[in-house]
């Protein structure tokens, strides 16, 4: 493992130490020392808690056996949900005679409806589909006797609904677990499940003689293979990284134990004198914005005149469990931009944050403001978010039952598996991600077409056992960011002190950062804020390359002095725009940058470049 690299001091010689000298302010080696030292108390509090020596070493060898089983879900937790939920409509007639009513309706509407397919002329369905839910689209589902199973099944789902929402006095989250928890256990039963149900599988099982269902066979036993032998899915080795993906040139120019600094080539004769520094999350290997060539958002940058800097994160092992939320912001920050310093001494930084990146830059960036460290010249967030008050369905896992049992599973490995993750945000979105993969790959026979994005998304990473818990609990479950609880060095910080001008995207499909939630972004600081709303999904709507087609997106100024617009009053008021919302960005970053130069050498002067790009810790699986 590389040394670690000192970090270079800012400005102060004496500033307050964290814990009970906090009142008082030292210089500097005493204060180094003081704060080694209590991290090196907060390690060993945190080496006892995991070394399986403690008194509830069994409870965490139970929990962590039962993760494997559940999925990494609290068995607890949701049967607190299902007990609230249950005991309260017991005591509730009211809801239950409700409830009945319903049910003799739906009854009825669904014999009227038998009735009318007797008729001559076509007879419009008695409920329709969500607009979300695409399983039944398609004229097959239309005909006798399909179009009557496909009915009963949305009529039996609406009531499920109405069972499980609406009881008086139910805790809010308890109330969201359970309907979700329904709603899981309905998809699994749908009829598009089934090949006796599902006409179009049955269609072509009848044309094919069942060599559909042989071929799906075939398929599921080689994903289990590639399951268990831990290889990418199929067609994702057509997306080697370095090859076909991630493939802009450029080099390794700093490594340290948590991440390599990529700087890019420049494209262009001329560059703007701000470089762009960009953090994704440590949750997704960063090629995500280095896709193919067409839709490599790091490309488009250079070509548009800007220096681009990106942090590769390392992908975590038991040996790093103790790395902590701390040690992402000192080693991974920090640390890239003291090298961007290096590289272009004097100039301001755009910092660019997506997803738990710019959670963490948010941070990172608070601290500097309330030491007077003005380094980032403006802040991106990409699908980020401050508040953690409405994370939309993520919340259904947290809490803490929920937390504390993730702890005890991540506790054996000293990493949260990267396939527990990618369960997890599965679920929220099943009939996209996991059934309909289904019914494609097994039942059809089929294989969807792999492209870079699906690969990219199959590349997987793992997350350290202290940072995820310290994540989980400070963010999620505390607030503490948005509140002003959050400390770094020992002392708070607050969002409020950011004066970068602040540009921030949400997308209007996020399952894991609703775009409402990343929208706060708004009450927390007193800067000026670009709000972007744009079409798509968590990745596929950030990565919105010039050309790809059907995408638009809505975008409004908030200046530090104007009166709040809220969510619903910026949807109605935003003007909507066809295109890439990336030209809208780029503009934005120009605007806000000075007169281009000539473009800077490559590396930190004196310290050869490491390796070409992407490096090396985007390679480890």
């Amino acid at each position: 493992m590389p040394a670690k690299t000192p970090i270079a001091e800012h400005s102060s010689n004496r500033i307050s130490v964290p814990g009970p000298e906090s009142d008082r302010t030292v210089d500097r080696p005493k204060r180094q020392a003081a704060v080694k030292a209590h991290e090196n108390r907060n390690r060993a509090k945190t080496v006892e808690h995991h070394d399986g020596t403690g008194d509830n070493i069994v409870d965490r060898l139970v929990h962590s056996a039962q993760a494997q089983l559940t999925g990494g879900l609290s068995p607890a937790a949701l049967g607190a949900a299902y007990f609230d939920w249950a005991v309260h409509l017991a005591v509730s007639p009211g809801k239950k005679l409700e409830l009945n009513r319903k049910a003799v309706r739906k009854w009825l509407r669904f014999l009227a409806h038998v009735q009318k397919q007797g008729l001559p002329g076509q007879t419009p369905p008695c409920i329709e589909p969500l607009p979300q839910d695409r399983r039944f689209v398609g004229d097959a589902w239309q005909t006798w006797p399909f179009n009557l199973i496909y009915q009963g099944f949305l009529l039996g789902q609406q009531w499920w609904h109405n069972a499980t929402t609406g009881v008086g006095g139910v805790d809010p989250q308890h109330q969201a677990a359970v309907e979700f928890a329904a709603r899981q256990l309905l998809d699994i039963v749908s009829p598009s499940n089934f090949v006796l149900t599902n006409p179009e599988v049955l269609k072509k099982t009848l044309a094919s003689g069942g060599a559909n269902l042989v071929a799906g066979f075939a398929n599921f036993l080689e994903d289990v293979r590639r399951e268990q032998a831990g290889e990418m899915p199929v067609g994702a080795e057509a997306f080697e990284v370095g090859s076909s993906v991630a493939v802009t040139p450029g080099k390794v120019i700093y490594r340290n134990e948590l991440i390599e600094l990529i700087q890019y080539d420049a494209t262009t004769k001329t560059v703007r004198p701000e470089p762009v520094l960009i953090v994704p999350a440590w949750i997704m290997k960063f090629y995500i914005l280095d896709l193919s060539p067409a839709n490599s958002m790091v490309r488009h940058l250079t070509e548009q005149g800007f220096t681009v800097f990106i942090v590769s994160w390392k992908n975590p092992d038991e040996e790093d469990r103790d790395l902590d939320m701390e040690d992402y912001r000192r080693l991974g920050v920090m640390a890239a931009l003291d090298a961007v310093g290096k590289v272009m001494p004097g100039r301001k930084v755009h910092g660019v944050g997506y997803c738990l990146g710019g959670t963490l830059l948010s941070i990172a960036v608070a601290a500097m403001a309330r030491d007077d460290d003005d380094r980032f010249e403006t802040l991106t967030l990409l699908a980020a978010q401050i508040d953690f008050t409405e994370p939309g369905e993520m919340s259904l896992f947290i809490n803490e039952s929920q937390i504390h049992f993730l702890e005890d599973a991540m506790w054996r490995r000293g990493v949260l598996d990267a396939k527990q993750m990618a369960a997890a945000f599965q679920i929220l979105r099943s009939n996209d991600l996991i059934w309909s993969r289904i019914i494609r790959n097994y039942l059809m026979g089929e294989r969807e077409s792999m492209n870079d994005l699906m690969a990219w998304n199959a590349d997987a990473t793992r997350l350290p056992y202290r940072m995820h818990s310290q994540y989980l609990r400070r963010m999620y479950l505390n607030n503490d960011l948005a509140e002003g609880r959050y400390r770094v060095d020992g002392r708070p910080i607050a969002i409020s002190d950011i004066r970068a001008p602040t540009f921030a995207v949400g997308t209007v499909r996020d399952h894991v950062a609703p775009w409402r939630s990343a929208y706060k972004i708004n009450i927390l600081t007193n800067t000026d804020v670009t709000f972007l709303l744009t079409s798509g999904g968590h990745n596929a709507g950030i990565v919105s390359e010039p050309g790809h087609p059907r995408r638009n997106y809505q975008v409004m100024t908030r200046h530090a002095n104007d009166r709040h617009v809220d969510p619903d009053e910026f949807e109605a008021a935003a003007p909507r725009k066809d295109g890439s919302w990336w030209l809208e960005w780029f503009a934005w970053l120009e605007s806000h940058s000075g007169e281009p130069v000539a473009p800077p050498e490559t590396g930190i002067p004196g310290e050869p470049p490491l390796c070409d790009a992407p490096g090396t810790y985007v390679l480890q699986k």
